[in-house]
């Protein structure tokens, strides 16, 4: 054999191997998006802090490890439209930073990524109710916040997108009382019909712990709501359980916006009313309930899940999940979910791993591809996914 014999055999072979690989789509990763898709994501991403201004300080210089695997994770999956929670709100500059020297840079070998529009504001957690909430006798503590918090703006949301945002079509519903929802899952004393809360703490109480947003997305098919939120984690009560009720209850509310039963709700502007009937929604965040274990009141995320007007298939899903499960064991061992459509990874002897991370879709879109990042030991990311205790959740829309 001559040497140009063997300079042309190893690029023919590469010629057929290619043409095969491409033949047959194996060239395609697990998160690549058809050109007719629109990506939704939501990402816990653990960026919270213990005090005001620790997250920016941690992010500014772009040295931030957890950001930069964060980063790479959203690089990965390329989301065209990202609700991320706990991302602590100062007024946008941990956001900015996190988009500038992380999101825009290259991250563990993955493509930068930019959008150009982006929705940002205040909630709930951390603001001083200045009321006794929790009943200690004491107020001013993180448990006597609108929603538990050290400071205003911890564990706060932000959303971002390729899409044009309407900005000002958005609604917020951070100030909607508890007490205004009819037929609220309000907690009383156990043994008794009274309520757990005092009469002045109710006459102030807000319903949802961060806020709840509805941010009407623009597409090339028409406006597409997201529906965001991060409702209250149904725990850290006694037999009172105003948290899981909370928890119901904060669900509830994208439950009857989106079924012509919010006639009662009314938005920080003061206009009452759900979503109009026909429009097209996206729900998404992490809203700390599984359909199967854990700690949630009466089925709080089948209000979404087995609703004629949301469509809950197919379920994102993964192959870290059912690792993970099958190998932490203890608590994970005893639940009746499918591992696979697990999307966060909690403590294994007390909590285990549960899906309550969403990206729900109204029932007149067309879902073409879903899943959970979170790779199984030797697939690709499997070093980034630990970043958070949550996943990123991804659901392609049919333009």
């Amino acid at each position: 054999m001559t040497r140009n014999h063997i300079l042309i055999f190893p690029q023919a072979i590469f010629g057929i191997l290619l043409f095969a690989s491409l033949a047959f789509g194996q060239d395609r990763s697990p998160y690549t998006k058809d050109a007719d898709c629109i990506r939704f994501a939501t990402f816990n991403v653990a960026l919270n802090r213990r005090s005001a201004g620790e997250l920016h300080n941690e992010l500014k210089d772009g040295s931030s490890v957890a950001a930069a695997k964060i980063a790479a994770i959203i690089q990965t999956v390329r989301p065209d439209v990202l609700l991320i929670n706990e991302l602590d709100y100062d007024r946008g500059k941990s956001l900015a930073a996190l988009e500038s020297m992380y999101l825009a840079k290259a991250q563990h070998r993955q493509q930068p990524i930019e959008y150009e529009f982006r929705y940002h504001a205040a909630v709930n957690t951390g603001v001083d109710s200045k009321k006794d909430i929790n009943g200690d006798g004491q107020q001013g503590g993180p448990q006597d916040a609108f929603g538990f918090g050290s400071f205003p703006g911890q564990y706060g949301m932000a959303v971002l997108s390729r899409h044009p945002i309407a900005t000002g079509d958005v609604r917020t519903f951070q100030k909607f009382l508890w007490k205004d929802m009819p037929a609220a899952l309000l907690p009383t004393t156990p043994g008794t019909d009274e309520l757990w809360y005092s009469p002045d703490v109710m006459e102030v109480f807000r319903l949802s712990s961060k806020s709840h947003w509805d941010i009407p997305i623009k597409t090339d098919s028409g406006t597409i709501h997201l529906l965001a939120s991060h409702p209250t984690p149904p725990v850290f009560d006694k037999e009172e359980d105003r948290n899981g009720k909370r928890n119901h209850d904060e669900i509830r509310i994208w439950s009857d916006y989106v079924s012509g039963k919010g006639d009662y709700l009314y938005d920080d502007n003061g206009t009452r009313g759900g979503l109009a009937d026909g429009s097209l929604f996206v729900i998404a965040g992490d809203l700390n309930a599984d359909p199967h274990d854990g700690d949630s009141t009466d089925g709080a995320i089948d209000q979404l899940l087995r609703n004629a007007k949301i469509q809950s298939q197919p379920v994102p899903s993964s192959g870290g999940g059912t690792y993970y499960a099958n190998a932490e064991g203890q608590i994970n061992k005893t639940h009746k979910g499918d591992p696979g459509h697990d999307t966060s990874n909690f403590n294994d002897k007390t909590v285990g791993n549960m899906r309550i991370d969403y990206v729900l879709p109204s029932a007149g879109l067309t879902v073409t591809r879903s899943g959970v990042f979170w790779p199984a030991p030797g697939e690709a990311g499997n070093e980034l996914a630990n970043v958070s205790d949550h996943r990123l959740v991804w659901i392609d829309i049919k333009k």
